[in-house]
């Protein structure tokens, strides 16, 4: 029996997730049925949660984007996070260690659109500081 690297199989996926088991099962050098049976597993153990699609914000008409961190009261934490889950310019919302309690990153139509969130966002109740920086080119 030939064992397929999960290491192997989760860096082809995330280099391409629409990629058809049969593909995949080339590239391994293992049966269609063997990569099923492993993606099936890695689904059940939780290492795969989703497939998804990734999108150039540039190229969909978003002229910024942002990583904002927010740091909160600790009574406006959990209000505040739940506020942000509603709102569409907030792509990725992860509470952090460090120099901010919350990280976000964002899209926005314009710098002005991202100026007015950042203003909206300074006066919630709870919110102790908001700190920008705007992405200027994806690296990796």
């Amino acid at each position: 029996m030939v064992r397929i690297s999960e290491e192997v199989l989760i860096n082809l996926l995330l280099a391409d997730g629409r990629m058809p088991a049969v593909k995949l099962a080339e590239k391994l050098n293992v049966t269609e049925t063997a990569v099923r049976k492993k993606m099936r597993k890695l689904e059940e153990r939780g290492v795969i949660k989703q497939y998804s699609t990734l999108v150039d914000p540039k190229k969909a008409g978003y002229e910024v984007t942002a990583f904002l961190g927010v740091d909160t009261r600790s009574e406006a934490f959990l209000p505040v996070i739940k506020m942000l889950r509603l709102k569409d310019e907030v792509r990725q919302l992860c509470s952090a260690s460090g120099d901010h309690m919350l990280m976000m990153e964002c899209w926005f139509r314009t710098q002005a659109d991202m100026e007015r969130f950042v203003t909206v966002l300074e006066k919630t109740p709870g919110v102790t500081k908001v700190c920008p920086a705007m992405l200027t080119e994806k690296l990796k």
